[in-house]
C-alpha cells in the first residue's frame, strides 16, 4: 500500500499540474485571441479598404504580435517542464515496484508435464467459475485435457444464479433458497430473507396499482422472518404508505438502491458455497492472493540474501525459507506447532500422543526419550516412547 501511496500522490502531482496549465493555456490563448479580435474590428473602422496601415497603427500591431510572442514561449516553457513532471511517476513506479520476480518462484515446478496438467485444469476451472465457458473449452481442447477431469457443477449453476441476480431477476436465487431453506436457517443465514425484500420491493417499484400484490406477498413469505427481521418488515410495510409520491421520494428510497441487490448477489455466492460445503474462492484466486501477500517479503529477503551474497535459497525447497502470515480466510486445515520445540507439523515430524493424553511432535518425542522410559515434559506419568501414538489431523 505504501508502493501505491508513493505512486498515486506522484499521478496527483501530473492530474494537477496538468489542469492547471490547460486552465491557464486556455484564458491565454483566449485574451490573445479576444485581443486580436478587437484590434482587428479598430484597425477596419479606422481605414478603407485595401488601404495600407499607418504608423501607429504598424507600431501597436508588432508590439501585440510581440506580446504573443512572449505569451506563447511562457506556455511552451510551461509544457515542456510538464514532460519532466510526467516522467517522474514512471520513475516512482521503478523505484516502488519491483518487476523481476525470478528469485521467488521456482520455474523447475512446472517442467513436468503432470504439473503442467494440473496448471491448467485449475486455469479451466477458475474460467468455469467466472462464465466464462468458450474460454474454458478453449483451454480444455488445446491442452488435450478431459472435460470429466474438471468439476464445474455447482460452480456454473451458482455463477449463473448470481449473474440473474445482477440482472434482477430473482426466479433462480428463490428457487434456490427455497429448496435449501433449512440449512440456510440452521446457518442463521439472512439470504432467503434478502431476497424476498428484493422481490417485495421489485411489485412495488410498478407504483400504487401493484399495491395488492405486494400486500399478498408480504403475506404469503414475510410470516417466517417476523421473529428474526421484525423492524425490517414493518419498515417494508412503511413503504406502502409513500406509494401515491413514489418511494424515491420517501424515507425508504434506500431500499430501491442497486447496492441492495449487489449485497444480496455477494451474500448468495458466499452463503450457498457454505450449504453446499465448497469453497466460494477458485483455487487460483486463492493462490494468487496468498502470493501477492507473500511477495513482499520475499522480496525483502531477496534483497538480503543478495546483500550477503547468498544465493538459491530456494532451490530444490518445498516449503518458503520464512514464515508467511495469510489472512484467517486462507487456512484450510488444522494445524499442529510442538509445544516443545515450537515448530510446525510436517510428513517427517508429525504429531504423537502420549498416553497421558498430551501432543508433541516427533522430534521432541526422540530428544526427551532417555532409554525406555519417557516423562511427559507436561505431567508426573512415565511411559514408553513406544506406546506413543501418531495422530493424523
Amino acid at each position: 500500500m505504501d508502493s501505491c501511496s508513493a505512486v498515486e500522490k506522484e499521478l496527483e502531482r501530473v492530474l494537477s499540474k496538468f489542469a492547471a496549465i490547460n486552465e491557464h493555456s486556455t484564458k491565454i490563448i483566449g485574451d490573445v485571441l479576444s485581443h486580436f479580435t478587437e484590434l482587428q474590428q479598430h484597425i477596419a473602422e479606422g481605414t478603407e479598404a485595401n488601404a495600407e496601415l499607418t504608423a501607429g497603427q504598424v507600431v501597436i500591431l508588432k508590439d501585440a504580435l510581440s506580446k504573443t510572442k512572449e505569451k506563447l514561449q511562457r506556455l511552451t516553457a510551461d509544457h515542456r517542464d510538464l514532460h519532466g513532471t510526467v516522467s517522474k511517476v514512471g520513475k516512482a513506479i521503478d523505484r516502488n515496484f519491483v518487476s523481476d520476480f525470478t528469485a521467488t518462484s521456482r520455474t523447475d515446478v512446472f517442467t513436468s508435464e503432470r504439473n503442467i496438467q494440473l496448471l491448467n485444469t485449475v486455469i479451466a476451472q477458475h474460467f468455469y467459475r467466472q462464465g466464462m465457458e468458450d474460454v474454458a473449452d478453449m483451454l480444455i481442447k488445446e491442452s488435450s485435457l478431459q472435460h470429466d477431469e474438471i468439476s464445474i457443477e455447482p460452480y456454473a449453476e451458482l455463477h449463473r444464479t448470481w449473474e440473474a441476480i445482477h440482472n434482477r431477476d430473482l426466479a433462480p436465487a428463490l428457487q434456490w433458497a427455497t429448496h435449501y431453506s433449512d440449512k440456510l436457517e440452521a446457518k442463521h443465514s439472512a439470504l432467503e430473507f434478502k431476497l424476498h425484500r428484493l422481490a417485495f420491493m421489485q411489485i412495488l417499484s410498478r407504483g400504487i396499482e401493484a399495491q395488492k400484490e405486494a400486500i399478498a406477498y408480504a403475506r404469503t413469505y414475510f410470516s417466517k422472518f417476523v421473529h428474526r427481521f421484525q423492524k425490517d418488515i414493518q419498515s417494508l410495510m412503511g413503504t406502502l404508505m409513500y406509494l401515491p409520491i413514489g418511494i424515491q421520494n420517501s424515507p425508504y428510497r434506500h431500499l430501491m438502491a442497486s447496492e441492495m441487490w449487489i449485497e444480496a448477489a455477494d451474500s448468495f455466492i458466499k452463503d450457498a458455497c457454505s450449504v453446499l460445503g465448497i469453497n466460494k474462492d477458485s483455487p487460483l484466486s486463492v493462490v494468487v492472493n496468498a502470493g501477492c501477500t507473500a511477495l513482499p517479503a520475499l522480496l525483502n529477503l531477496k534483497q538480503v540474501m543478495l546483500s550477503r551474497q547468498v544465493m538459491g535459497i530456494w532451490n530444490g525447497r518445498d516449503e518458503l525459507p520464512i514464515e508467511i502470515d495469510l489472512d484467517p480466510d486462507n487456512r484450510y486445515h488444522s494445524i499442529f506447532a510442538c509445544p516443545i520445540l515450537r515448530q510446525q507439523s510436517s510428513d517427517d515430524n508429525p504429531p504423537m500422543k502420549l498416553i497421558c493424553g498430551h501432543v508433541i511432535s516427533r522430534d521432541a518425542l526422540n530428544k526427551l526419550s532417555s532409554g525406555p522410559i519417557l516423562k511427559c515434559p507436561y505431567c508426573p506419568m512415565e511411559q514408553s516412547p513406544q506406546d506413543a501414538r501418531l495422530i493424523s489431523f
